[in-house]
């Protein structure tokens, strides 16, 4: 069974929001599910911080032995810090999805929005 933090917002497309001590700005990662259903992490692409994004367009893309996939920015904001750790080591993805495996930090440009996002619960339930 995965690994589902309480404590984290979810989306349909498997990434999370994990609030950080700033006000606004969450760290974005996929889930332990959708690492996991990856298999192992080669190549992480990632924006450069500044980038802006809307709700659920392409931010980067991730590239596990078996598939390339798409990561969605959860919400609409302003890329304010990228993990460059991952440029050595994507397998952090892996090893430590919700902790050193996260991807961006991302500044929402409507804090609102969260409410549509999944709690722990309905994301279990969407993984069944």
């Amino acid at each position: 069974m995965a690994n589902i933090p309480q404590d984290l917002l979810y989306t349909a497309e498997h990434e999370y929001l994990k609030r950080t001590d700033e006000e606004g700005v969450f760290l974005v990662g996929i889930t332990d599910y959708a690492q996991g259903e990856l298999g192992d992490i080669v190549f992480v692409e990632l924006p450069k911080a500044g980038e802006s994004f809307d709700r659920m367009a392409v931010f980067g893309t991730i590239e596990a032995v078996k598939a390339v996939s798409e990561l969605f920015s959860p919400l609409a904001g302003e890329i304010v810090a990228v993990n460059e750790a991952l440029d050595a080591n994507p397998a952090l993805v892996n090893s430590d999805p919700y902790g050193d495996g996260w991807m961006i930090k991302l500044r929402l440009d409507d804090p609102s929005e969260i409410e549509g996002l999944m709690d722990a619960s309905a994301y279990e339930q969407h993984v069944g």
